[in-house]
């Protein structure tokens, strides 16, 4: 009798554990539904509001005009940490193209521990609180992380799910640059720059 309630009580909460992901994943679904086909050429990236790491209010649609490298990841994400350093030479050889990196954090972990994640790290663009009506806006990312490119029209020109080679980075910041657009060239001391 005693072992009949065990498992009575075992396929009770298996089922209920079934049904609570079931309706959360059917949520999560029609949140995404919802949102633009973002992986597609030309869809304009949805505008959001979000404070970063010095307090500011920060807008995409602040950086229209400029091609973005938008970031969304997390510290505790191991492919996070590899193309972070990517990210900041590609701001650093990019910027005068007009390129803009933005990392958008995704844990829980609070704002102390991203920003000193953030400084361990070097990052040398705008790190902004992330929040999950900000990743529904974005189809969802369920997956760190999670890459936007968008062009200076603020248009999607690619989206990047986990870890990429850097190269297949530059080539879509190349296409969200527009015509014309080429690293800076990165001299050592004493060097000349050649001419074009």
């Amino acid at each position: 009798m005693k072992r009949n309630a065990i498992v009575i009580a075992v396929v009770t909460a298996a089922v209920a554990l079934m049904l609570l992901v079931g309706v959360r994943m059917a949520r999560r679904n029609a949140v995404v539904a919802k949102a633009p086909a973002l992986a597609k050429d030309g869809v304009l990236a949805p505008d959001f509001q979000l404070q970063s790491l010095d307090g500011r209010q920060v807008r995409l649609s602040d950086f229209r005009g400029k091609a973005v490298l938008l970031n969304f990841w997390a510290t505790w994400c191991a492919p996070c940490k590899i193309e972070m350093p990517w990210f900041i030479d590609l701001q650093k050889q990019y910027a005068a193209q007009g390129l803009q990196v933005v990392g958008v954090a995704m844990d829980d972990s609070g704002e102390a521990a991203i920003a000193k994640f953030a400084k361990e790290m070097a990052v040398n663009y705008p790190v902004l609180i992330g929040k999950e009506s900000v990743g529904d806006a974005y189809g969802g990312v369920e997956f760190l992380p999670t890459t936007f490119v968008i062009d200076r029209q603020g248009k999607v020109v690619d989206r990047v799910f986990g870890l990429v080679g850097r190269s297949e980075f530059e080539d879509d910041i190349k296409k969200a640059l527009g015509p014309g657009a080429r690293a800076s060239a990165t001299l050592l001391p004493g060097k000349k720059e050649a001419a074009p």
